[in-house]
């Protein structure tokens, strides 16, 4: 049997928002295995327990530059927050989109040479860590070059998207980009669903469907309509269009006779994980406090 330590603990709760008894339960019985830990909670608690995506820890921003049919988004990160809102580092943030789009480095390691000014970007970035006093990093970029038309948007500086289409009015894609940002599809179409994450999905419902204890053509058929439910949701074509819930993204493409080729969305500090000394020590002062009680 695994040792459950209080940062393990700590680490679940941060991903799915259960309470830290639910967690501490679910990690014994996935003998410390985090990734099926989570599961059981899903299974147990629900939509409660599946709130990874949205607990971004790092902070930093997403700015993007689009002129013509070349357009380009970049992710920096920073330590607070506070640095976010700094002129310095937002003009660098914008300088390096510029920069993706133009010289189409071909990773992050390549944009760390390009000319930002004129100075290399990572001379820029070490120069703004000595000067502002706080660790900063590029984590990514997409870059995009098209036949068709480019749409871009940001939500404040912490969600950023750009999209690909073809039509002819320029509204509609800044919609499906503000829709994108809202809704937050993974891919175009359902048949473009990354394997791992229906799979994922599918375990789930078994385990919920399996506890329900009706027969197993009914579970089978239980299974297979909560997977189908998830691929509507998210994938943006099968969506509810924001602007009109009457209609889906698809319908309204239709209707303005606009194809959706591709797109791409940053949400700052997505997939980047707290330091584990913090839900430590969250958890050995609830345990003091409780002992003082």
């Amino acid at each position: 049997m695994a040792a459950i330590t209080a940062a393990m603990v700590g680490e679940l709760r941060a991903r799915t928002d259960a309470p830290m008894m639910e967690c501490k339960k679910a990690l014994t019985e996935a003998d410390g295995d985090m990734e099926r830990a989570e599961e059981i909670l899903r299974v147990k608690l629900g939509s409660k327990a599946s709130k990874a995506a949205s607990r971004v820890t790092a902070e930093g921003v997403i700015a993007t530059y689009v002129t013509g049919n070349v357009g380009a988004m970049v992710e920096v990160n920073c330590e607070t927050d506070f640095v976010t809102k700094n002129d310095d580092f937002l003009a660098f943030a914008n300088a390096l989109a510029k920069a993706v789009a133009e010289a189409n480095p071909a990773d992050v390691a390549a944009l760390g040479d390009v000319k930002v000014g004129d100075k290399s970007a990572e001379e820029t970035r070490t120069e703004l860590i000595g000067r502002i006093g706080e660790n900063m990093s590029i984590r990514r970029f997409a870059r995009f070059e098209t036949t068709g038309k480019l749409a871009s948007y940001l939500h404040g500086s912490r969600i950023g998207v750009i999209v690909d289409f073809d039509g002819a009015e320029e509204q509609v894609g800044k919609d499906v980009a503000m829709h994108i940002a809202a809704m937050k599809p993974v891919s175009l179409a359902a048949s473009d669903v990354p394997a791992d994450l229906i799979a994922k999905e599918r375990s789930v419902a078994e385990q919920k469907a399996a506890e329900s204890g009706k027969p197993a053509d009914i579970v089978t058929k239980m299974v297979e309509g909560s997977v189908q439910k998830y691929l509507k949701e998210v994938s943006l074509l099968n969506q509810p269009f924001v602007k009109n819930d009457k209609q889906t993204v698809e319908q309204m493409l239709k209707e303005t006779k606009t194809a959706v080729k591709s797109f791409k969305m940053f949400v700052v500090g997505e997939g980047i994980e707290k330091k584990q000394d913090d839900f430590a020590a969250e958890v050995a002062a609830q345990v003091a406090a409780a002992k003082q009680a």
